[in-house]
């Protein structure tokens, strides 16, 4: 497995698989806020609207002067039912829904390039992003409809990783996402090379995942990294390797031994599963 996770103020340094440690820069708390009122702002929009359409459709005009509560006395109760199933699944499923699809993203965490990921340095599943979500309510305190996140403030100021109450029960980070930690997709895949893709330098390590959701462009991506990973770094390799597997991992949802797993051993495990189920198909 890993090693223990090794610690600065700002940086979060993760010994990877291959033991050589790995660098994250953790997102700064104002980064963070920022990107919370850009995703607050998009679900309260969202939440007006969606109650906006559903008075439309019941034909029922909504003056300024008339309360919320007398609107709702002439809607249909059917309407109501749907209409607040709807607002409580954009209210409570906003964050998780984003985190989980956008890989570890919402629209404000992608605006201020943030990502969460688990504190072992792999995309977060599911779980991760209920868990660190559901407990947005006490992070929020002492608002909930409209948060105000003293808590959350005061946790992260006390937590050596810039952690809220949601990200240490989950086990989960926030990182900024750095452009200058590897080279370019385009300066690393630009010159052509001979191939050497297919040939396997890392153990092969044993995948549980269906593979049939890659696609071309994604495997060749896959393909010119492994080509060209001996013109890069020990440093620049593992952070490229651990880029282009990170989204592949969030799409497919592998199942993988934890002890004999590297970010290199997965993309060539994938690039040789592609291309023996495309021969097969043919």
């Amino acid at each position: 497995m890993p090693g223990p996770l090794i610690e600065t103020e700002e940086t979060l340094i993760i010994e990877t698989p291959e033991r050589v440690p790995l660098a994250f820069a953790l997102a700064s708390i104002g980064n963070r806020f920022l990107a919370v009122i850009i995703d607050h702002f998009i679900q309260y929009l969202s939440l007006i609207l969606i109650a906006w359409f559903f008075t439309y459709i019941s034909g029922i005009a909504a003056p300024t002067d008339r309360s919320a509560g007398e609107v709702l006395s002439e809607m249909p109760k059917w309407t109501i039912a749907i209409m607040i199933l709807i607002l409580f699944l954009v209210f409570s499923g906003y964050f998780i829904l984003f985190e989980w699809l956008w890989d570890g993203q919402t629209p404000g965490k992608r605006l201020l390039k943030l990502r969460v990921i688990r504190e072992d340095g792999r995309p977060i599943t599911l779980w991760e992003a209920i868990a660190r979500n559901l407990l947005r309510v006490f992070d929020a305190a002492p608002g909930f409809f409209l948060p105000i996140y003293s808590v959350g403030l005061i946790v992260i100021f006390l937590s050596n990783r810039d952690q809220r109450v949601g990200d240490l029960f989950a086990g989960t980070v926030v990182i900024r996402e750095r452009t200058d930690e590897a080279p370019t997709f385009a300066e690393t895949f630009s010159n052509p090379v001979s191939d050497a893709a297919f040939h396997r330098v890392q153990k092969k390590i044993e995948v549980n995942a269906d593979i049939s959701s890659i696609t071309e462009s994604e495997i060749e991506v896959v393909e010119s990294f492994l080509r060209r990973r001996w013109d890069l770094t020990d440093r620049q390799r593992l952070w490229m390797a651990w880029r282009i597997a990170l989204p592949l991992m969030y799409k497919i949802k592998p199942n993988y031994d934890v002890e004999n797993f590297t970010y290199e051993g997965f993309l060539e495990e994938m690039l040789h599963r592609f291309h023996a189920r495309q021969r097969f198909l043919n």
